[in-house]
């Protein structure tokens, strides 16, 4: 514990010594971090103010969609702040703070995700059950479930690198903290806590994309002798989903399912699934979406028509008020 002590904080040598770079990362961050909150914040105003709330795809995607904010808003204001800062540093408190709720929250995404490819599932390969299975009691329970496992991983994780001691050096190459660099850093042998972190991270990663990947397949080899139209609506469907875990879990699995080692790409492929996956699912889930877009084009002519009727009940207000004068 005493030398833990030693290090009070780390410093974090971000993506590039190169002030050009900076700038340029800086820019192009703020523009996808902008695009997150617009587009996330505009699928769960849609979800939620519309009937798609009562349908358990959209219930979980209204989740998805908060997660995947609160998610990259972990990581996303700190790396632009350093990006324009001399020296880049985090305390030791709020690095492991940040490491337990990057977990958390990246956790959940997963298990969510997952029980939006069961969602898929009952719905395509057991229609005549969906609506018994896949009842509101029952997505509520999913969504606690994912919040669990969530807590469970993250918090063994962070009990994983809360004990460590590190008696100095404290640049860790990378933009935020996590649990590989943090390993690097300390003062004993962590190959033993490496392979617990492959097992924690990795494999749980591996084992969920595995299962996901077997449930589209079935889906898949459900569908064949669906006719045309319905077999392209349900590829549609699940292909925005399937591009949405390739975006997600082909990075993290590069990342957390080797031994104890790190790599400089390993940061190129962290932008991927905090920054660039959570800025790219709200278009795959629009574009690719009829109703989602639907929903949208409503949500858009409400507001339209709410802003005329308050202009003309200003516009008669104030004629109304000439005239009595």
């Amino acid at each position: 514990m005493e030398n833990r002590n030693n290090v009070t904080f780390f410093i974090l040598l971000g993506l590039s010594q190169n002030k050009n770079i900076e700038i340029f990362c800086f820019v192009l961050f703020l523009f996808c971090y902008l695009a997150i909150w617009v587009g996330n914040v505009l699928i769960m105003i849609s979800i939620t103010c519309t009937q798609l709330i009562d349908q358990p795809m959209y219930f979980f995607l209204n989740y998805l969609s908060f997660s995947d904010l609160c998610y990259t808003s972990t990581v996303t204001p700190k790396l632009m702040t350093d990006l324009l800062a001399e020296r880049k540093t985090i305390s030791y408190n709020n690095c492991m703070v940040q490491l337990f709720i990057l977990h958390f929250l990246g956790a959940i995404e997963i298990f969510i995700l997952t029980a939006m490819a069961y969602d898929r599932y009952v719905a395509i390969c057991k229609p005549l059950h969906y609506t018994v299975i896949m009842n509101r009691q029952r997505c509520h329970m999913i969504i606690l479930t994912c919040c669990a496992g969530g807590f469970l991983h993250s918090a063994s994780q962070f009990l994983l690198t809360i004990f460590l001691p590190f008696c100095g050096p404290n640049e860790m190459d990378h933009f935020f903290c996590d649990v590989y660099p943090l390993l690097k850093l300390a003062c004993i042998d962590t190959q033993r806590i490496g392979l617990l972190v492959i097992v924690n991270s990795g494999l749980i990663a591996l084992v969920v994309f595995v299962i996901l990947m077997m449930s589209y397949f079935l889906i898949f080899y459900t569908i064949r002798v669906y006719p045309a139209g319905s077999r392209s609506k349900a590829l549609s469907t699940c292909s925005s989903h399937i591009t949405v875990m390739i975006v997600f879990f082909v990075p993290v699995l590069f990342v957390y399912i080797r031994p104890n080692v790190t790599f400089p790409e390993d940061k190129v492929f962290a932008l991927f699934y905090t920054i660039i996956a959570p800025m790219f699912n709200p278009l795959i889930y629009t574009l690719r979406n009829v109703d989602m877009k639907n929903s949208i084009r409503k949500i858009w002519i409400h507001q339209m028509v709410f802003g005329k009727i308050l202009r003309s009940m200003k516009d008669i207000s104030e004629f109304s008020f000439r005239a009595q004068i």
